[in-house]
């Protein structure tokens, strides 16, 4: 038996079967995160003799798993048996005597984690195996899978029918090469959704058992290191530093930011290490409330795991630690400044704010992480908001706040006496709200209020689609300047299927002659398809989803015309935007009942496994090029031109919508060209003219010339 972190015990069937009962269950105690109630400790007694059963038919031949874990997913597999090839995922229900659906979804996962992000097992049979102990029946047929992945249909049994069962297995496949030595310390690839991996960042897992096998590609670990790096080079020399790390949509910037953010803090240690801690920054409302409900909720489920009685509010409260709002990150450091600002100058007010020893009047942290840092908004937007009193409850007005929100942040790090780092996460072209900056002007800002910071910067950011390609002139004067390749993330991780989505995505949207040859080389790994009926669809996304995969219907915030296709958009406020992406199927709320739509606003940053990207007729496709409208509510769409600076900016935000939209689904997407309304009253009149047919039919010549394929 090895000694294996991925698991609680592993020994070939020999051994297995030599060890007595209680040697095997005491390694599991030993090995178990937490106090072990008398419930698991009957289970796993039950589930030793089921396998001695099974093993002792197949004596020296394989090798028995229990409790293997899943590096970052937080999912434990109870039992894994490699056995002449095959590779049998088996999850227990014991003293279970009923079949219930999402158990057989939870042991499908586990076969389709092994699958999508295992290296050892990317080309072997996976069988899931659901044994719910006192149930009557077997499976009767094996049935490998309709998606040719090798990933056999979930059989079910009681614990009678398990070795039988195998058996019929083994003679489906009787000819399977063996299965590599090193399966159970295989590395993973690519990393989880964001929402899966926040879970498990504060169970100790690294970045290296998520690594990416592609070995020349620019990695998160890479990044990662590079970031702790020039932390821990800041805090030698008393220095304050920023780095800019941008990446192609997917590739796992905040994956990054939240890892930073907890390996800064704990660096390795059980507890937090005292005044060196990281928080992770977000104006993106809907993210950090699903983030946190998301750790919350798993932080919760532990400690009832583990006997204890913890409010859900207390988790939530917890987690909110080291994942928060940007605005009140932002809006503690506004309470502390003399206000009225006077001669456009922003002071600490003594009397409102406590001077601490080596932070000063800054944050506890040394660190901050913000992420979508291109959405930091400008200084005309930030000045008319607190003017206004828009914080802490209309009690606090600034009048003539002198600075936008990105020089206000790195003002406030400035704050501290001693050191202090800033992480800036920049998606290209993802600008999507009046009143974002864009990274521009954090440079800017670096510029004009604090020459004496280091700045540490990805070459990418010197691309158009970043601050208009003036990032090189913007940083011309400075001598503090360091530019490393580390700090951008090439290969996007959420779509693991297609790393040239990104710049497929930007084709299509810049109509680059390239679009067809990108489309065609990625369709086979991560399958787009094109349809003019809502029905077809959701019929797709029903089709291939499987066990718990996510599915959902994405819209612009400028769609205005989809109720007719049954179609209803998700309300903006975070309550919904958690029941929407954390629950499961059987929820009307979840996104996977293809009933609530949502749009940019709330799945930026976020994503799901299979998307319909429901194209309606705000952004058109004319003559080749792109038009904007935007419906006044009633009755028409008018068109939106770049009369003015302003006017051109909310164009590009309309059009930066679709780039987000189209680069959320990890799986892959259907796009949803309605065919509009071209029917006529008895009076000759069109019965609907919001949705004539021309409004949609160039969009979808368009997307069909680049040979997208149709359903």
């Amino acid at each position: 038996m090895r000694s294996n972190p991925r698991c609680m015990y592993d020994n070939s069937f020999s051994a297995f079967l030599h060890d007595p009962d209680v040697a095997v269950l005491g390694v599991l105690h030993d090995n178990y995160h937490g106090d072990s109630r008398t419930t698991t400790t009957e289970a796993w007694k039950e589930e030793i003799q089921i396998m001695r059963s099974v093993v002792s038919a197949y004596e020296g031949e394989g090798h028995v798993i229990f409790e293997y874990d899943i590096p970052r997913l937080g999912k434990r597999i109870d039992v894994v048996l490699l056995l002449r090839g095959i590779v049998f995922c088996i999850e227990f229900k014991v003293g279970e005597s009923h079949i219930l659906p999402a158990d057989v979804d939870q042991v499908l996962d586990y076969a389709l984690d092994l699958k999508n992000f295992h290296k050892f097992s990317r080309d072997r049979i996976i069988v899931p195996i659901l044994v719910a102990t006192n149930y009557p029946k077997a499976s009767s047929s094996i049935r490998p899978s309709v998606y040719d992945d090798k990933v056999v249909n979930p059989l079910v049994t009681g614990k009678s029918g398990l070795l039988g069962l195998i058996l019929s297995v083994l003679k489906w496949f009787p000819n399977e090469a063996p299965v590599d030595h090193d399966w159970i310390i295989s590395p993973y690839a690519p990393t989880p959704t964001i929402i899966e991996a926040a879970r498990s960042l504060y169970e100790n897992h690294t970045v290296e058992d998520i690594t990416r096998h592609e070995a020349d590609k620019v990695s998160t670990d890479r990044t990662i290191r590079y970031i702790l790096q020039v932390i821990e080079n800041s805090r030698i020399n008393g220095q304050k530093s920023i780095c800019f790390v941008t990446g192609v949509p997917g590739a796992g910037k905040t994956l990054v930011g939240l890892d930073v953010a907890v390996k800064q803090t704990y660096q390795g240690h059980d507890k937090p290490v005292k005044d060196e801690g990281a928080v992770y920054l977000s104006g993106n409302g809907p993210l950090v409330a699903v983030l946190t409900e998301a750790l919350a909720r798993d932080d919760n489920k532990k400690c009832r795991e583990r006997g204890e009685n913890k409010k859900p509010s207390d988790s939530r409260r917890e987690v909110s630690k080291s994942i928060q709002i940007i605005h009140r990150y932002r809006d503690n450091m506004l309470a502390k400044i003399k206000n009225p600002v006077e001669n456009g100058i922003l002071e600490i007010d003594p009397e409102k704010a406590v001077r601490n020893e080596s932070a000063g009047y800054g944050e506890v942290e040394h660190v901050a992480i913000f992420d979508e840092a291109q959405r930091s908004w400008t200084h005309k937007r930030l000045a008319e908001y607190l003017k206004r009193g828009g914080t802490y409850g209309n009690k606090l007005k600034v009048p003539n706040f002198p600075m936008s929100e990105a020089a206000f942040l790195i003002w406030s790090l400035d704050q501290r006496e001693d050191w202090a780092t800033i992480i800036c996460l920049v998606g290209g072209g993802q600008e999507i709200n009046t009143g974002e900056a864009g990274i521009a002007e954090w440079i800017k800002a670096l510029n004009e209020h604090f020459p004496h910071w280091h700045v540490y910067i990805s070459p990418k950011l010197t691309d158009k689609e970043y601050a208009e390609g003036q990032v090189d002139q913007l940083l011309a004067g400075r001598n503090d300047v360091t530019y490393s390749e580390d700090l951008h993330l090439a290969v996007s991780l959420r779509s693991f299927r297609a790393e040239k989505l990104s710049a497929f995505v930007q084709a299509l949207l810049t109509f680059d002659k390239t679009a067809p040859a990108l489309y065609a080389e990625i369709k086979n790994r991560y399958p787009i398809v094109l349809t003019r009926d809502m029905d077809k669809a959701r019929k797709w996304l029903h089709a291939n989803a499987r066990g718990t995969e996510r599915t959902g219907v994405l819209v612009s915030k400028e769609a205005a015309r989809y109720k007719p296709l049954s179609i209803h958009v998700l309300p903006s406020d975070d309550e919904n935007a958690i029941h929407w992406f954390l629950e499961d199927k059987t929820d009307t709320r979840s996104s996977n009942y293809l009933e609530d739509a949502a749009t940019e606003i709330q799945v930026q940053g976020l994503e799901l496994d299979y998307t319909c990207l429901l194209w309606d007729a705000d952004v058109r496709c004319e003559n080749g090029q792109w038009h904007y409208y935007r419906f006044n509510g009633k009755t028409a769409w008018k068109e939106q031109t770049a009369t003015s600076e302003s006017k051109q900016e909310q164009l590009k935000y309309m059009l930066n919508a679709y780039r987000v939209l189209l680069t959320r689904a990890r799986i892959g997407m259907v796009i949803c060209v309605p065919e509009g309304n071209n029917n006529k009253t008895a009076s000759g009149f069109w019965e609907d003219e919001t949705r004539l047919p021309e409004y949609y039919d160039g969009t979808y010549r368009y997307l069909k010339s680049i040979g997208i394929d149709e359903i």
